[in-house]
């Protein structure tokens, strides 16, 4: 591994368990052994760093999202299996996902809530990266253009609410909770 990615890892690591604010540099320049100079060569300042942890960590869960829809039948069984991914994530059962400690999209926007801030726009887009991958499988369920925007509205509120209950409420159940609540919301 070269000394950015390494950076980035270790940085990431830091930021997902402990916040944003809460690691300064020189944390993570001793955690990761790189030398100052080594980590203002690649990254101007903390932000940067940040973006490129965001970066990363879209990355990691965009492809295990991915990996983990691959090769269910599109519709119906891969929104469920979204929520049979996230159980997972949450008992620690996919070592592929890394450890749960919420979602750091939305605890890197809450600790930079300007909305214009690149780094808030970047986890954004990440929203809407993930919005996009579930998309197919709810045109496949959905019969009209109004039923297939209020089901994927449905399924997004959903993942979220349960990725944020397992985290802030440690209900390790929010991912069956939910899986159950779409179940039923398909059957109608």
């Amino acid at each position: 591994m070269d000394k950015r990615e390494q950076l980035v890892r270790v940085a990431f690591d830091l930021f997902y368990r402990e916040g944003v604010h809460a690691v300064g540099i020189n944390r993570v320049l001793a955690e990761s052994g790189v030398a100052k100079k080594t980590l203002y060569h690649h990254f101007p300042g903390k932000d940067d760093l940040l973006a490129a942890t965001v970066g990363y960590r879209d990355a990691l869960f965009v492809g295990w999202l991915q990996e983990r829809l691959r090769g269910i039948p599109a519709g119906r069984d891969a929104l469920l299996a979204l929520f049979d991914a996230l159980d997972d994530w949450f008992h620690g059962r996919d070592d592929r996902i890394l450890p749960f400690h919420g979602c750091y999209f939305i605890n890197v926007s809450a600790e930079y809530g300007d909305p214009t801030h690149p780094v808030h726009i970047q986890c954004a887009r990440h929203k809407t990266a993930v919005r996009a991958i579930l998309e197919p499988h709810v045109e496949k369920v959905a019969s009209s253009d109004i039923e297939r925007e209020a089901l994927l509205d449905a399924v997004c509120l959903l993942k979220e609410g349960a990725i944020v209950r397992a985290h802030v409420e440690s209900n390790g159940d929010a991912a069956r909770e939910a899986r159950q609540i779409l179940a039923r919301l398909m059957a109608v």
